[in-house]
């Protein structure tokens, strides 16, 4: 025979079972037994995250059901950066909009498990809009195919979203006008390894001010600290990061491609891709 509870008590049971589920806890089990409900107060010890939670409930509350668990929000990422890109809108927030062509925001797989992050747009990516389809461009793709990957199996993006005037480095300013809408798009996408190419990337992504020699050859703990809406959340969940040397440096010093395939390795070892160039 159900038992009546007292609505004082009903409400505190209630507030109960709701802060199991906020924890991530939904499957409750009903201990079985004509043992008096211990009364639920707000001062009770909370228990640590576990799967499931044992609790006292009353006959009269039966189990929850699959369908009243609340369900994770599927996440659209592809409307999630187009929300970023309509937020960027025809950007007049610093000086490099003087000139350009096009903003030159991201491309590649929205769900990719790696992201490359360079510098910014030179004069082939001013003019088509899309980052790293010049000559250095055509040097990363050789890379990412080194690594067993294809172009399209990545995702890539620049800290500036404009072409810097003699593609000159952005400074400051600019990259911190710039940096929150590519946070952003680190928030949205989740890459499990970020790949900072050159020392501009690597030092705004980290915000150390270290030579190349320092900064490559070692992981990195790296957090966006905003949601794809550009809200705080230092929640937000830590990526990987590796930094090596920009396609263009390697083309002006091609000597440098071996200790850049070092780093590569590494990146490929912890995504367990198979190598595939030496």
């Amino acid at each position: 025979m159900a038992r009546s509870l007292d609505p004082q008590l009903r409400q505190q049971l209630a507030a109960r079972l709701q802060y199991y589920r906020d924890m991530g806890i939904h499957d409750f089990y009903r201990r079985q037994g004509g043992g008096e409900i211990a009364e639920v107060t707000d001062d009770m010890p909370k228990r640590k995250t576990q799967s499931t939670a044992l609790v006292d409930a009353p006959d009269e509350i039966e189990p929850l059901s699959l369908e009243s668990r609340p369900q994770e929000t599927v996440r659209d990422v592809e409307a999630e950066l187009s929300a970023i890109r309509e937020d960027i809108g025809d950007c007049r927030r610093c000086r490099l909009c003087k000139g350009r062509k096009n903003i030159v925001f991201g491309t590649g797989n929205i769900h990719a498990e790696l992201m490359f992050v360079g510098e910014g747009p030179g004069a082939d990516e001013d003019e088509q809009g899309l980052p790293f389809v010049g000559r250095a461009g055509q040097l990363l793709n050789n890379m990412i195919a080194a690594m067993g990957l294809r172009r399209e199996d990545v995702y890539i993006a620049n800290v500036v979203k404009c072409r810097p005037p003699g593609n000159r480095t952005p400074e400051r300013d600019e990259c911190e006008t710039c940096m929150p809408f590519l946070m952003r798009q680190v928030a949205a996408i989740r890459p499990k390894v970020i790949v900072a190419l050159g020392a501009t990337a690597a030092k705004n992504l980290l915000a150390i001010n270290s030579p190349m020699a320092e900064l490559r050859g070692r992981w990195y703990e790296f957090r966006p600290g905003v949601d794809s809406l550009g809200r705080h959340d230092p929640t937000a969940p830590a990526v990987k990061l590796a930094v090596t040397y920009h396609p263009a440096f390697l083309l002006r010093d091609p000597r440098q491609k071996k200790e850049t395939w070092k780093d590569l390795q590494m990146v490929m070892k912890f995504l367990g891709l198979k190598k595939t160039a030496t």
